[in-house]
């Protein structure tokens, strides 16, 4: 046998390749499908990683910068007066300011020029000195303000797939400098339930801009129009310590439950926690939805860091209480990783299997905020399109109660643009004298309201990503 009977020649004749068996091709498909699904899942938790990490390096250096003594009020030298003949006469177009300005005044409206402690004022930030809230709305950039305005437009016309092929596609050329695309396309992927693009989306994120993404919230389920909600939602907001102390407000918000399919639970003012209140909540909150009763939580991200430091893995001093209003809260947020997470403490605690996660139903969350002007808001329906008697005939009765007119959007998904010109001309009639607002709106919305002014006689606050 010759050398290159065992080596094989050059150029001859390649043996046919063996073919793979179905079975182990399949394994194989599966073997590189699970690499991808793990490398996705890797990326992802390096993405949270890097931007926890950011964060903590922003808060550290925030403190350093502000937490210095702040010099006592009027401590600076009052600025020289300004000649007479160089002030501007007043005119009447002071009194046409729009709705979002903010000026100085004293008790009868007017402002205090006088006051050479006040004058100092002139030279710091505003944003120092007002409340967030009071704040006027952020405009959009000039640059994607035509985009948006489409997009705002397609959107309210029901054509949601070619909407997101915009915001998709305008996400490299506008979405660098306004993040109002961002958010847009956010909303877009929180109203379809599809928590995967909203991920993959948030590495993105986190990635152009070099911090925290937004936060997955649960949204209420969609119901048909005929049956959805709209008029006044009782409101119940709790404040100062949670404990025993709450019982009558959970036995008036049981009263509220007969009479109103939709509640709005506020905790924005609570600074503590005590297990008693936390047992009268969480039974309180697993009635309310056993009564399929439509829940509006605020702040509910917020009463969590609050239960987590009265918990300690192993302590059963506080009872099981606090470990199950985390849970149920949890379940409220859709937070499933940290529901599981959370569960598998409580295990470990009390020796006891952990419940069971179930997504939330007919459950809208909404960020923590000031209290407003009206106590009982609006409540708009999911989707708000054709024949809108009923429903502005319910906000002309709204209007008679109340002296300031708080529109919840927090449900709103979607406005029509026939629709959105129907309201505004009820509302253009509703507004000499009065507040109005519309809160908790989703970004998608929010273009058209501004696309059709809307601003010029109701403040629009999109709810924060």
């Amino acid at each position: 046998m010759g050398l290159f009977s065992i080596f094989k020649k050059t150029g001859a004749t390649p043996t046919e390749p063996v073919p793979t068996p179905p079975e182990e091709s399949a394994r194989l498909d599966a073997n590189s499908e699970l690499a991808r699904l793990n490398t996705q899942a890797l990326q992802r938790d390096i993405a949270r990683a890097t931007a926890m990490k950011i964060d903590a390096i922003e808060s550290a250096m925030a403190f350093d910068i502000f937490n210095t003594p702040e010099p006592a009020w009027g401590s600076r030298p009052p600025r020289p007066a300004k000649p007479a003949e160089s002030a501007p006469a007043a005119t009447d177009e002071s009194a046409e300011a729009p709705p979002d300005t903010v000026a100085a005044a004293d008790d009868d409206g007017n402002a205090d020029a006088d006051d050479p402690a006040t004058l100092p004022l002139i030279d710091e930030a505003t944003t120092e000195l007002l409340d967030e809230e009071d704040l006027p709305l952020s405009t959009v950039m000039a640059e994607s303000a035509s985009v948006v305005e489409e997009i705002a437009v397609l959107y309210a016309s029901g054509q949601q797939a070619v909407a997101e092929q915009m915001l998709v596609a305008n996400l490299p050329a506008c979405g660098g400098q306004d993040r109002t695309i961002w958010w847009m396309l956010f909303d877009l992927y929180q109203i379809g339930g599809r928590q995967d693009a909203f991920d993959n989306l948030s590495i993105d994120y986190a990635s152009c801009f070099e911090t925290s993404p937004p936060a997955w919230n649960a949204v209420a389920a969609a119901e048909a129009p005929a049956d959805s909600y709209s008029g006044v939602a009782p409101t119940e907001a709790f404040a100062g310590v949670l404990d025993g102390a709450i019982a009558p407000q959970l036995e008036r918000l049981r009263q509220l439950a007969a009479g109103s399919p939709v509640l709005r639970l506020e905790f924005n003012r609570i600074t503590s926690v005590e297990p008693d209140g936390c047992a009268l909540l969480l039974a309180a909150l697993q009635s309310l939805q056993r009564q399929q009763r439509e829940l509006i939580v605020v702040a509910a991200a917020e009463l969590v860091e609050l239960i987590r430091p009265i918990i300690a893995v192993g302590r059963r001093d506080e009872g099981a209480a606090p470990w199950l209003l985390l849970l149920e809260l949890l379940q409220l947020l859709n937070r499933e990783k940290d529901f599981e997470e959370s569960g598998m403490d409580y295990c470990v605690t009390f020796e006891v299997s952990p419940p069971s996660f179930v997504a939330p139903q007919k459950v809208a969350m909404a960020a923590r905020q000031h209290v407003s002007a009206s106590p009982d808001r609006f409540m708009l329906p999911p989707v708000i399109e054709g024949n809108l008697d009923t429903l502005l005939a319910a906000i002309g009765d709204y209007a008679a109660q109340y002296p300031a007119m708080v529109f919840d959007c927090s449900r709103l998904s979607r406005l029509e643009l026939g629709a959105a010109n129907q309201l505004l001309a009820q509302l253009q009639t509703l507004a000499a004298g009065r507040r109005l607002e519309f809160r908790d709106v989703n970004h998608l919305v929010t273009a058209l309201l501004r696309l059709l002014g809307y601003a010029e006689l109701a403040r629009i606050y999109p709810h924060k990503y």
